[in-house]
């Protein structure tokens, strides 16, 4: 028995709570959480919490029906109070859940509770970049059908080359560029005696760099049009280092975004001023983030679990491949598969902005071998699920026996469940940092004599396309109960996600 702990819950996923405080020893304690007909969150704490330890649950994912949120809320509720005016709302969102995550800490605070630590599962707003820069621009591999090749003539010669092998950027002691035969020193002579005008664009500037020898008659004027044949040269850009004058002229890249929000910092700035002491959290998207913390951040890892599921529930897990389908969770991937002995593969992915030529998709490239072996794709998020379900079928047309997806947060938004139903993955295998009942409980409870209990279609709380079958989940309450109990006698966390578990 644990004492001076509190546990609350949020409304997000009030059965991990119920299981965490199963483990602990303790209940629940009562409060009142609900929103107002105007929307705004009303809390209220019923049990004494001054000068106590106190735990805060709230995870962060799809939103699900006020109307089962408030079925948890009258459990919590000592006298019956209904909450009525919760089911008006509909659909919560991740937004919901976090203020009320801070109005808790809040009224915990307000109530002098001795130290409030936020346990989050799921870390929210932790996939947004706060880089200035996209991935995107950036030349494929593989030669496309819409690749733009160049020919530059110079001399008796001449040099065809493409985008896919762009040539190195010119610099200040590198007049010439190698692959491209006339190089910078044409363009430095062709605006030697030319001036920028208002109206004229830098694609005519550069055009003189590719077009042939200047006739005798003199140079072309920057603003006369070139012949038909070099129309595919308006993609063309470079950058002059040799004429400072020119350097504001040139357009930026795409991939540049000047004005990105820093929604990571922004998180933990609210969560410290709400009056969290202490955050709890498992497999974070980036693990930087827990520098934008000036409190301490205690990261967990799934990867002990995840391991003991390959070693109990993948048949012939030796004969196995771990496979990561991005290079983000190469690092990721290859922990479990050093510790386990087992080979890795990765799929290079590269994203790119869409457009008419470039599709709304990103390109796959298999590096490894993965023929006639049973494949485990290890990720820590998956959300449209559309990175797992086109890694699986490039894995199995690259000739693997079974697809196997080890995720640790399942968050399964949109028709993140139809993909996968119609995917060519054999399992899904997440934990229950976010809660996945509204597509097990649909699916069917297993009966004694083995079969299982189908939904009745005609029920209006189920919903077929949240159906899945190749779904199941692992339970990683008993991994935040113990945390949650080494943190409170003040033993160590990182015993607790050794590999040598």
């Amino acid at each position: 028995m644990i004492r001076n702990v509190v546990v609350l819950s949020g409304n997000s996923h009030p059965k991990f709570v119920d299981s965490v405080c199963n483990y602990l020893g303790i209940p629940p304690a009562s409060r009142v959480l609900e929103k107002f007909s105007s929307g705004e969150t009303r809390c209220e704490i019923r049990d004494s919490i001054r000068g106590k330890d106190v735990y805060i649950i709230q995870s962060f994912g799809v939103g699900t029906n006020r109307n089962a949120a408030n079925s948890n809320n009258n459990n919590n509720n000592n006298d019956g109070s209904s909450t009525s005016a919760t089911a008006e709302t509909g659909h919560v969102t991740v937004n919901d859940y976090f203020i009320e995550l801070c109005i808790m800490i809040s009224a915990c605070k307000t109530g002098s509770a001795r130290r409030v630590t936020a346990v989050l599962p799921f870390f929210p707003y932790s996939r947004q970049p706060d880089l200035p820069y996209a991935s995107t621009g950036a030349p494929l591999v593989s030669r496309n059908h819409d690749a733009v090749t160049m020919t530059v003539t110079e001399g008796q010669g001449s040099v065809s080359y493409t985008f896919e092998s762009v040539p190195p950027t010119p610099a200040a002691h590198i007049p010439r560029t190698a692959g491209l035969a006339n190089g910078m020193s044409r363009l430095a002579n062709g605006l030697s005696g030319s001036s920028i005008t208002r109206g004229s664009d830098i694609r005519d500037m550069a055009k003189v760099m590719v077009t042939g020898p200047a006739s005798d008659a003199g140079s072309k004027s920057l603003g006369e049009k070139q012949p038909q044949q070099q129309k595919a040269n308006d993609k063309f850009t470079t950058h002059d280092f040799e004429n400072p004058a020119m350097a504001m002229a040139f357009q930026q890249k795409v991939g540049f975004k000047p004005m990105m929000a820093q929604a990571g910092s922004l998180i933990a700035d609210l969560l410290t001023c709400a009056g969290a002491d202490r955050i709890v959290t498992c497999d974070l998207h980036e693990s930087t983030y827990q520098g934008f913390f000036d409190i301490p951040v205690d990261h967990l890892i799934a990867r002990p679990l995840l391991k003991r599921y390959i070693q109990h529930h993948i048949e012939n897990y030796k004969e196995a491949v771990i496979v990561s389908p991005d290079a983000g969770g190469a690092k990721r991937a290859a922990a479990i598969a050093d510790s386990l002995g087992l080979q890795f593969a990765l799929i290079h992915k590269e994203r790119r902005r869409p457009s008419k030529t470039h599709p709304n998709y990103p390109s796959m490239m298999l590096v490894g071998n993965v023929a006639n072996r049973i494949c485990i794709l290890v990720d820590d998020l998956a959300d449209t699920v559309n990175t797992i379900t086109r890694a699986a079928k490039l894995l199995k047309r690259e000739g693997a026996v079974q697809v196997v997806a080890l995720i640790t947060h399942g968050v399964f938004s949109g028709d993140a469940i139809q993909r996968i139903n119609a995917s060519a993955l054999d399992r899904v295998v997440v934990t229950n940092t976010v809660a996945q009942h509204r597509h097990l409980e649909a699916f069917g409870a297993a009966r004694a004599g083995g079969t299982k209990e189908m939904p009745d279609k005609n029920k209006n709380d189920v919903d077929p396309r949240v159906v899945c079958g190749k779904l199941e989940v692992l339970d990683i309450a008993p991994f935040f109960a113990e945390a949650i109990r080494r943190i409170v006698f003040g033993e160590s966390i990182s015993m607790l996600v050794r590999d040598g578990d």
